[in-house]
């Protein structure tokens, strides 16, 4: 099942935690990170823990729910005591914040592969996603993650973040009057789109900050999934359904990717058909099995 909604739940705030797997999100992420203060890091990792323990189960968390972590910067002191109190309780995934290198992935895949063998967890399991763009360095460095000579078998998705990006240049706005991305915005969001398709991988857009604003929302989830996203950051319960719905097919497309993927599988050495009075071509395939994995 595709993973449409990443919620980000404070990891220190027990009232928040208690709520977050009854949103509907397909993703739940346990904020270690900007949401945690210098002072409660401590308290955080260990209710993160407990959550995780008590969720780990399809029972409590249903069988669709994946249970992440974002933990500290991988320049940071925090990310090793992030790993080391949480890996015990098994989450899917680990989100990797302002990452700027390849090498700082291969590092923390090294680090999960130790904390996997202490804690009897099979060894692969941990997924990673890295937050790109989120600055001006990371910015520039995102090509490197769609080199070939890059490869990290527990690569699951490429996210960005555009609010680190906007202090990282003093950009006083990211969207123009008409709520369309700025440049910056725009040439980062394109890097992590193609470094993602490169690597074959999940693209994920970034939060809409004005959790209020569920319209805007809709309209920014509704182009991020027609641009080739696979799923949105949410940082508000509100947003999960309108970010699910946004992300799942219709209908008619799914009848229309299925006609695509049988007509194909009837010819299998055709290299174009005619469907319905269009030609369809196997870049029409590629795109029909991904929306049905979607779906």
């Amino acid at each position: 099942m595709a993973t449409r909604s990443w919620l980000f739940v404070p990891g220190d705030s027990e009232r928040k935690l208690a709520k977050a797997a009854a949103a509907g999100a397909d993703a739940v992420v346990i904020d270690l990170e900007d949401a945690v203060a210098e002072t409660a890091k401590t308290n955080a990792r260990e209710q993160a823990r407990a959550w995780l323990h008590v969720h780990g189960a399809e029972v409590t968390a249903g069988p669709h729910l994946r249970r992440w972590v974002r933990i500290n910067a991988l320049d940071t002191p925090h990310w090793r005591d992030d790993l080391a109190a949480v890996m015990p309780a098994a989450p899917h995934g680990i989100v990797a914040p302002k990452v700027s290198s390849p090498k700082q992935l291969r590092t923390l895949a090294a680090e999960l592969y130790e904390l996997e063998q202490r804690a009897g967890v099979p060894t692969g399991q941990t997924e990673i996603m890295p937050m790109l763009g989120e600055s001006a360095t990371s910015a520039l460095a995102i090509p490197a993650f769609a080199d070939p000579d890059f490869t990290l078998n527990r690569l699951s998705a490429f996210a960005w973040g555009s609010e680190d990006l906007a202090r990282s240049v003093g950009a006083q706005r990211k969207r123009d009057e008409q709520g369309r991305w700025t440049d910056l915005f725009r040439h980062v969001r394109t890097q992590v789109l193609l470094a993602a398709g490169a690597k074959e991988v999940a693209a994920i857009e970034t939060i809409h900050a004005d959790f209020r604003d569920l319209e805007g929302l809709a309209r920014i989830a509704e182009d991020a999934c027609a641009d080739g996203f696979a799923g949105m950051l949410a940082i508000h319960p509100a947003q999960v359904p309108v970010i699910n719905e946004a992300f799942t097919p219709s209908e008619e497309q799914i009848a229309r990717a299925r006609a695509i993927v049988q007509a194909f599988a009837e010819q299998p050495e055709a290299g174009a058909l005619q469907l319905g009075g269009e030609m369809i071509e196997k870049p029409h395939l590629a795109q029909a099995r991904i929306l049905l994995n979607r779906s």
